[in-house]
């Protein structure tokens, strides 16, 4: 997933990163990849102290404003996450509401678990940004399967589309 946005961010004009889209309700792609990432680095800090925090996002500026320097971001994830063991068991706390003063509960769970979590994530803001990108730069030729997740595509497959 992460080679995936890696590979869409070299080929996406600084501009159309940057620029607030109406059909995003003026955010911009970068803002969505951002986000993404967001999630993983979450994931990644949450593995080294057993807790992931899902709302305890860095929300980097730079990700939102530069392509180039969000590759270079996603090359450090992606070497983080090489090293991580599936197994390993954390917590994740819940946050259900949008309340300051409601309780958090701690669930169970584990790296791999969560990093099925980040992926599907990814898959559904890789779907929303391909949208923008349509929408911002129509001549930018994209995977038709970006954005869609694994049994989609499997299921299309199967189906003979």
């Amino acid at each position: 997933m992460i080679e995936q946005i890696a590979q869409l961010l070299q080929r996406i004009d600084q501009e159309v990163y940057t620029q607030p889209l109406a059909i995003f309700n003026h955010s911009t792609v970068g803002q969505h990849f951002r986000h993404i990432l967001d999630f993983y680095r979450c994931l990644l800090r949450g593995v080294a102290a057993d807790k992931v925090d899902y709302a305890d996002r860095d929300r980097d500026p730079r990700i939102e404003a530069d392509p180039q320097y969000t590759g270079e971001v996603c090359q450090r994830i992606a070497d983080a996450l090489s090293m991580l063991s599936e197994m390993q068991a954390v917590e994740v706390v819940g946050d259900f509401s949008n309340q300051t003063d409601m309780e958090r509960p701690l669930l169970r769970s584990s790296v791999g678990r969560e990093l099925m979590f980040a992926h599907d994530h990814a898959v559904h803001h890789l779907a929303m940004i391909k949208i923008g990108l349509q929408y911002a730069d129509p001549q930018l030729a994209m995977d038709a399967q970006l954005g869609v997740a694994p049994s989609t595509i499997k299921h299309r497959r199967a189906a003979g589309g």
